[in-house]
C-alpha cells in the first residue's frame, strides 16, 4: 500500500454498483463489520479478505466569503486578487496544491485540492493575502478517492489576473 492511502473493503452489489462495505463502521471503530451480512441495497457484504481498494487522501479547501468582509476599491481588489493568485501559484510550485479555481456561488468563492492533511491545508491557506485581508475564511475537508481514479497533470497556475486573461 502506498503512503497516503487507506485500504477499504469493497464488493459488487446485485445491481453491479460498487458498495463500500462497512466504511462508516471502519472509520468510526477501526474494525470492519462482520462479513456475509446483507447490505441495504441487498448485496452480500464481502469478507475482509475478498477485496481491498487503496484510497488516496487529499484535502478540499473552500474559500468562504466572510459576511464582514471589508469593502475594497477597484484598485485594492485587483492588487489583492493578484496577490491571491500568486500565493496559489507558490503553493502549486511547492507541490502541495494540485488544483484550484473559482466557484460561482455567493458564499463559496473558491476550491482547492491539496495533498496535505487538513490542518496543514488550513495553515497554508491562512497565509493567502485575501484570507489575511479578511475577505475569506477557510473550510478544510478530508477527501478520499480510490487510488488511480483521479490524476493531476503538471501545469502552471497564473500569478496575476493579467496573466490569466492574456492582458
Amino acid at each position: 500500500m502506498r503512503p497516503g492511502t487507506s485500504p477499504i473493503v469493497v464488493g459488487l452489489g446485485t445491481t453491479g454498483m460498487m458498495v463500500l462495505s462497512g466504511l462508516k463502521t471502519l472509520l468510526q471503530t477501526g474494525e470492519p463489520r462482520a462479513s456475509g451480512r446483507p447490505t441495504r441495497c441487498g448485496a452480500q457484504e464481502p469478507s475482509w479478505e475478498e477485496a481491498t481498494v487503496d484510497f488516496d487522501r487529499y484535502t478540499i479547501a473552500l474559500l468562504i466569503r466572510r459576511p464582514d468582509a471589508p469593502q475594497l476599491d477597484e484598485r485594492e481588489a485587483a492588487r489583492l486578487q493578484d496577490a491571491h493568485l500568486s500565493h496559489l501559484a507558490d503553493l502549486h510550485d511547492a507541490g502541495v496544491l494540485l488544483a484550484a479555481g473559482p466557484l460561482f456561488d455567493e458564499a463559496y468563492r473558491g476550491l482547492s485540492i491539496l495533498n496535505v492533511e487538513p490542518e496543514r491545508a488550513v495553515e497554508l491557506k491562512e497565509r493567502d493575502p485575501a484570507v489575511r485581508a479578511g475577505l475569506f475564511s477557510i473550510k478544510a475537508i478530508p477527501w478520499m478517492v480510490p487510488s488511480g481514479l483521479v490524476a493531476f497533470s503538471p501545469g502552471r497556475l497564473p500569478r496575476s489576473v493579467a496573466e490569466a486573461t492574456g492582458g
